[in-house]
């Protein structure tokens, strides 16, 4: 364990998170009256709410994570906090967010909003470092063309799972505060570590409005960075000897995403459009009520976020293979509860 890191964690990481919640409350609050004048979810296919109700509240977690962050580099003592070219990492961050306010205004508009996600991805990955390799046994283009490939997927599965009220903030609160912890042990440096504080207190702040019955909504302008700073942070952790790790975190979001996708792609169905799939989405439906379903998701992520850190903390392949068993037990587990539904006898 990084010694002089854990000094700043337990000196600044409260503040960082504290100031990180009240910031992304106070530009909620700000933002209220123009978002409800200019930006309105009306019930959809896809949608668990049944009135108009204001989205866009990830514009206020985005400009959060990215002003605490620049704000803490700042005042970091020079070279000992690499910003691993944050610059270009917050730009792509603020295009896709832009792409997000597209989707959330025009969002018939398929191929243009996946042409400048794909910048914005393959900027992230061009910025990595050449030694941040996640499988070194690829010759570097064709893992890198990989990485672009799911990065893209993993910045839509972020989006496809925010249609519940708190669903998010269940999965990226516990993500982002396990990668902070995981950050002491050495598999990410301190700026992933500052940005990953800063993220989880912005969901926090977040996670007040949109709790159920959510009076806010993130929409396509927070869930979409949001996954871009996901998966930048996860594909960091998966290249510094941390690739257990980085496939334990966002277990429950993969399997829920994929294979609902996939099981609409074989029926024959469009797989971008609006629609109530997921098994989160199917539990709701079947007797859950939304705190049955996030409380249950957020109890398997907060799992599956000690399993990940168990795997840095004791390195070996019996402690990955058992992490790896016992979380994949969990998430299917949650799966076939979610997919029964609430027993009515």
């Amino acid at each position: 364990m990084n010694s002089e890191m854990m000094a700043f964690w337990w000196r600044f990481g409260p503040a960082i998170l504290a100031a990180s919640a009240l910031l992304s409350a106070l530009l909620i609050w700000a933002l209220g009256p123009l978002l409800k004048c200019y930006a309105m979810a009306r019930p959809n296919a896809r949608s668990s709410h049944k009135v108009p109700t204001p989205q866009g509240g990830g514009v206020a977690v985005v400009a959060t994570v990215l002003v605490v962050s620049y704000v803490v580099f700042f005042f970091w003592p020079a070279g000992e906090a690499p910003m691993l070219r944050f610059p270009i990492i917050s730009s792509a961050v603020v295009l896709i967010a832009g792409v997000g306010v597209m989707a959330d205004i025009h969002p018939e508009n398929v191929a243009l909003r996946l042409l400048l996600q794909t910048l914005a991805v393959t900027a992230v990955t061009f910025v990595l470092p050449p030694e941040t390799r996640v499988l070194p046994i690829l010759p570097l283009p064709v893992e890198r063309i990989g990485l672009v490939v799911g990065g893209l997927w993993f910045v839509n599965l972020v989006n496809f799972m925010d249609g519940l009220d708190w669903m998010t903030a269940a999965e990226v609160v516990p993500i982002a505060a396990a990668l902070a912890v995981i950050g002491l042990f050495g598999p990410l440096p301190p700026a992933a570590i500052i940005v990953s504080l800063a993220l989880c207190g912005a969901m926090i702040g977040f996670g007040y409005f949109n709790r159920p019955v959510a009076k806010l909504f993130l929409g396509d302008v927070g869930s979409l960075p949001i996954g871009l700073l996901l998966g930048w942070l996860l594909v960091l952790l998966a290249g510094n000897g941390g690739r257990v790790a980085a496939v334990l975190l966002p277990l429950y979001y993969l399997a829920d995403s994929t294979i609902t996708l996939v099981h609409r792609a074989r029926n024959g169905e469009t797989i971008w459009r609006a629609h109530r799939s997921h098994f989160y989405q199917r539990a709701t439906d079947r007797g859950f009520t939304v705190i049955d379903v996030v409380m249950r998701v957020f109890a398997v992520n907060v799992a599956l976020a000690a399993l990940a850190i168990s795997t840095v903390m004791v390195r070996s392949r019996i402690t990955d293979i058992a992490a790896l068993s016992i979380g994949a037990v969990l998430v299917a587990g949650l799966l076939c509860a979610l997919s029964r539904g609430r027993s009515t006898r």
